[in-house]
């Protein structure tokens, strides 16, 4: 411990500095403008693995943004761990809610975060966490404690539904070959609660257009008597939830795996302050299914979430028209046992049903996945939770995820081998939103806590003989 907080102390500016300069790089994978951007981003991940210590580093070419390899053998009887991690980042729009540029990164003091955070899109999600583990690597090259065989996979796509990771993983099952996968794209319950994220939720994404008349309308000429998509929509979407916020799709919930009691109560323990939940969020009460908590809400049990939705003239001043046409993204958080494509055939099916007469409703999937519990009596949870507790001082709490890693099931079928969560943002750090950001005690403190996954690992590893 002492050796890694020295090297942390000599290093901190530097680290937090090379991050900076990472998130100076507007890597958006969603739109096609940033392509420059993107591949530039690959470049820098490659050149920080080789500084690292990595032996061998490839930029691997897909159909789309390239994949990093990277690799650091320390011996053939070692254990092998699997770092994921992406490159890519979310649109920063809407860009008037920032209070500094996106990708121009600032440092702020925060109540939260009083040793200051870093302002920028990716700066959580996931460069700042994905940065960790190459810091991490460095250090244990660097003093000679590498206890084990490192693998870095970290790909440009992951935002818009990693399209070509799941080739590349069948193309290259040997060279990516594992004893067990090691990612931080998720979060810590408090600075003061560690956690390890036990579950992830899958997802069913669809976008949905309403069309009417062939043109936009007059809408005091055509006013009530021709639908308006808008307002068509509007309905239909409203339907899907019941007055108990119940989704009204049916066999939606046919195959969704409801805990026990024991494991509500389990999950009831871990910290949960809903009076400063409400006032971080600057709402007066929260809202969602009928008989479950806050956390159930968000973890185990599945959702219907609009994400966006558009039509007709929205620009200053007013336009008197009816729409031709209304359009909505929609999401789906899924559960364990749900599938994504069942799921999501559900949904066309009953969309389709309820269109009402003088409309046409089209309806284009886009990314899924599948749901993830990893178990909590494995070995790669037992270092997880070991290494937590050595670098936190307490002991860490097993955490379902609200959100969804599509390619966690991914990596099991394909590779074998499980997942460990490791995540060390907190829920406030606004990923996907405006003034997206990452404690620089956070940052330091997964640099900090991977050396012990990898030495408690290993450790657990040979006892078993496995």
């Amino acid at each position: 411990m002492d050796q890694i907080r020295e090297y942390l102390s000599q290093n901190k500016d530097r680290f937090v500095n090379e991050l900076i300069e990472l998130l100076k790089i507007p890597s958006v994978s969603a739109d096609s403008a940033y392509t420059q951007d993107v591949l530039n981003t690959a470049e820098a991940v490659a050149g920080a693995l080789r500084k690292a210590g990595c032996d061998a580093v490839e930029i691997c070419e897909t159909k789309g943004y390239p994949i990093i390899y990277g690799e650091k053998i320390a011996g053939e009887d070692l254990p092998t761990i699997l770092v994921y991690g992406h490159y890519d980042v979310q649109p920063p729009d809407p860009l008037d809610l920032w209070n500094s540029p996106p990708f121009e990164p600032v440092v702020r003091k925060t109540d939260l975060h009083p040793e200051g955070a870093i302002f920028a899109r990716g700066a959580s999600d996931d460069k700042g966490q994905m940065f960790m583990h190459i810091k991490a690597l460095e250090f244990m090259v660097k003093k000679n404690l590498l206890p084990c065989n490192v693998k870095f996979m970290i790909e440009g796509e992951e935002e818009v539904g990693s399209v070509s990771l799941a080739d590349f993983v069948k193309e290259n099952r040997g060279k990516l070959a594992n004893d067990i996968i090691l990612i931080s794209d998720t979060g810590l319950i408090a600075n003061d609660v560690p956690s390890v994220t036990t579950g992830l939720r899958g997802l069913s994404y669809v976008e949905v257009t309403v069309t009417g008349a062939n043109r936009d309308l007059h809408s005091g000429l055509y006013g009530g008597a021709v639908a308006n998509p808008i307002n068509v929509l509007a309905k239909m979407i409203a339907s899907l939830h019941d007055e108990n916020n119940h989704i009204t799709i049916p066999g939606f919930y046919d195959k969704v795996l409801e805990l026990s009691q024991k494991e509500r109560e389990l999950m009831a323990e871990a910290p949960f302050d809903l009076e400063e939940y409400k006032k971080s969020l600057d709402i007066d009460a929260v809202y969602g299914e009928k008989g479950y908590t806050t956390n159930e809400r968000n973890a185990i049990r599945p959702t219907l979430d609009v994400n966006g939705i558009w039509g007709g003239y929205t620009g200053e001043g007013a336009k008197t028209v009816i729409a031709g046409k209304a359009h909505a993204k929609i999401s789906m958080r899924l559960v364990p046992h749900q599938d994504p494509d069942e799921i999501t055939e559900l949904f066309i099916r009953h969309f389709k049903s309820i269109t009402p007469q003088g409309v046409r409703v089209e309806i284009n999937p886009h990314h899924g996945g599948e749901p993830y519990v990893t178990p909590i009596d494995s070995i790669g949870y037992k270092a997880a939770s070991r290494a937590y507790e050595t670098t936190f001082g307490t002991p860490s709490v097993p955490h379902r995820g609200g959100g969804s890693i599509p390619i966690v099931p991914l990596f099991e079928k394909e590779l074998g081998s499980k997942t460990i969560l490791m995540g060390f943002g907190l829920n406030s750090d606004a990923i996907h939103s405006p003034n997206e950001h990452y404690g620089i005690w956070n940052f330091l403190k997964g640099i900090e806590t991977i050396p012990y996954f990898y030495q408690f690992y290993t450790e657990l590893f040979k006892s078993q003989g496995s």
